[in-house]
């Protein structure tokens, strides 16, 4: 069973721009990335003092190789 929806002209515009708008950003927001410095986020970490240099180690390894 179909169902019918009538809408002006206008609203139909305005629908479809947002539905554009939305497309556009949420591409923007799944592909940028903050991409800091590996060594910049080992520092971070290390300079809590509340993790091995065992941990900091795999992390940066784990950093290095990631693909995000």
């Amino acid at each position: 069973m179909e169902k019918t929806i009538t809408l002006s002209k206008t609203e139909y515009d305005k629908l479809k721009k947002q539905a554009r708008a939305y497309k556009v950003l949420a591409s923007q927001f799944f592909t940028s990335k903050i991409k800091d410095p590996i060594k910049d986020i080992v520092d971070d970490f290390k300079n809590t003092d509340i993790y091995t240099d065992e941990f900091l180690k795999d992390l940066e390894k784990g950093l290095r190789e990631s693909s995000y």
